[in-house]
């Protein structure tokens, strides 16, 4: 008798949990109040390991989940993976049922005099994206080669990132699918979230390469513009000066495709809203993956927000006066 209550005490939590999951609308919903965090190692370059921490909903036995991937903030010179507010984000995502990786990626600016401002050369910007990028897509391919011990479905990998990790996560986004030799056919990013982001050429989405977006922007972003300026403001005469192309710009050439897209504007916000979404728009963040990528939504909106009435030194565009 004591045997059998031993056992009935250690397996009815994981039937009350199983029961729990299996109330909940997965992916909409909290589906667990545990996540379970692993990190990995998913390259080498100049000398350095470059890791991912995958954060996973606990007691999950789905092998088919959408994996969301977040690359953070700093100017390509700082910032890290697993800061506080990161890993906080990235738990909510994964007690939703999402697979989550935050990676680390190289930090090219990092100790450099001219930074990545307007003293840094245009050439050696566009470099530092290219660079970002390539990481990115390499921790892709670990995600997509381990895709059976992660538990996840290539066909349905979302990008998410804030400032620096935005250009990066907005740059990866936008290209043809590409091969990774699997039975599914060729792979696509499902789907991106840029948090004040930006790209250096709108030529780059078209009908093949364009995938659902949601952008959030300040229109006064001081540093990556809201819709097309130079990166930084930098004068023509500067080293840096760098044509860019925000969120407006993208979502413009995305209503004219017809893909669908989320604009989320805050007016006279500037580049301090870079990290606010992840916390304050949860709800959007969650709302975007249920509607447009797992039940591929066909939505194209935008929502405004109305901040304090300041002046912007940028600029204005008339749908933050009315």
């Amino acid at each position: 008798m004591k045997h059998s209550e031993f056992i009935l005490k250690l397996i009815l939590p994981f039937i009350f949990l199983s029961l729990k999951i299996s109330a909940q609308e997965r992916y909409k919903e909290e589906i667990t109040d545990s996540v379970r965090v692993e990190t990995f190692t998913y390259a080498f370059k100049d000398g350095k390991s470059l890791d991912l921490d995958v954060y996973f909903p606990a007691f999950d036995n789905q092998n088919q989940r959408p994996l969301i991937f977040y690359v953070h903030g700093g100017g390509f010179s700082g910032g890290s993976r697993n800061e506080s507010g990161i890993q906080e984000y990235c738990k909510k995502l994964a007690r939703h049922g999402y697979v989550v990786s935050s990676i680390s990626y190289r930090l090219t600016r990092q100790g450099k005099e001219s930074a990545f401002g307007c003293d840094c050369r245009a050439v050696d910007k566009l470099n530092t994206f290219n660079m970002a990028v390539e990481d990115l897509q390499d921790a892709t391919f670990f995600m997509i080669k381990n895709r059976e011990k992660m538990g996840i479905d290539p066909q349905k990998i979302i990008l998410s990132g804030s400032s620096a990790g935005a250009e990066t996560v907005l740059n990866a986004a936008y290209q043809p699918p590409y091969c990774y030799g699997l039975d599914s056919g060729p792979v696509s990013y499902a789907g991106v979230i840029s948090m004040a982001g930006a790209i250096p050429d709108t030529s780059r989405i078209f009908i093949e390469s364009a995938i659902p977006s949601l952008l959030f922007h300040g229109t006064c972003d001081n540093l990556v513009p809201y819709a097309s300026a130079s990166h930084h403001y930098c004068n023509e005469n500067q080293p840096g000066y760098l044509m860019l192309h925000g969120s407006y710009s993208i979502a413009d050439k995305l209503k004219k495709l017809g893909t669908p897209y989320w604009l989320y504007t805050y007016c006279n916000a500037a580049h301090e809203i870079a990290g606010k979404p992840m916390s304050d728009n949860f709800s959007e963040i969650i709302d975007f993956c249920y509607s447009f990528i797992v039940n591929k939504g066909i939505e194209q909106k935008t929502s405004i927000i109305k901040a304090e009435n300041k002046s912007c030194e940028y600029q204005t565009f008339n749908f933050c006066d009315e």
